[in-house]
């Protein structure tokens, strides 16, 4: 099975660089962008962050610049992957490239990458980052830095999270709920999460 979505991959990139080619050459570079972004996103969906970000680089080679898309698509792929110094490089490299990322697809792939990877520190410092791009967080960015804060034993700052989220008038879901009461169950304790 995995071999054949390997096959599919590479198949993916191929069609993506020939198909982008094709369009550069009609004079079409909203097309092969669309094209790439398309073979990106079929590496995020097979959770293969590595040819994902070879596509992103591929982009840039062909001298084909990469939109918010194809960045937040390649962010994707690297949360769903663990891989979250990468999410965070490639949120970075968005901002060298005057791009603004996307509060709903680019920061909270981000958090949630972090989160995955047990780092709440990086989590609480993307969330601040939004703040002061004046970019609103969401339920998801909250519930993610949440539960990046309750998987580093951090209750104090997962309660002024929920604190934050309640002050901005979003509704808790069912996984930030439960990643508070964690929290608040260890605020009680010994001073250290048993979550």
């Amino acid at each position: 099975m995995l071999q054949r979505w390997d096959q599919r991959v590479r198949e993916g990139r191929a069609v993506a660089a020939c198909a982008g080619a094709a369009e550069r050459d009609a004079g079409g570079e909203a097309g092969a962008r669309l094209s790439y972004n398309a073979g990106i996103s079929a590496c995020e969906k097979g959770k293969q962050w590595q040819p994902a970000l070879s596509l992103l680089s591929e982009m840039r080679e062909a001298k084909l610049e990469p939109d918010v898309i194809s960045y937040s698509t390649g962010i994707s792929a690297c949360e769903k992957s663990e891989q979250w110094q990468r999410a965070l490089a490639l949120l970075s490299k968005m901002w060298e490239a005057k791009l603004e990322p996307d509060v709903i697809f680019s920061y909270n792939a981000g958090i949630s990458a972090c989160e995955k990877s047990e780092q709440w520190q990086p989590a609480l410092s993307l969330l601040s980052e939004m703040w002061e791009a004046k970019l609103e967080p969401d339920v998801i960015s909250y519930s993610a830095g949440i539960s990046a804060c309750e998987k580093g034993e951090q209750w104090q700052p997962a309660l002024a999270l929920l604190s934050e989220m309640r002050e901005a008038k979003l509704e808790p879901d069912s996984a930030t709920t439960l990643g508070s009461a964690r929290a608040r169950k260890a605020s009680s304790g010994s001073g250290r999460s048993r979550c």
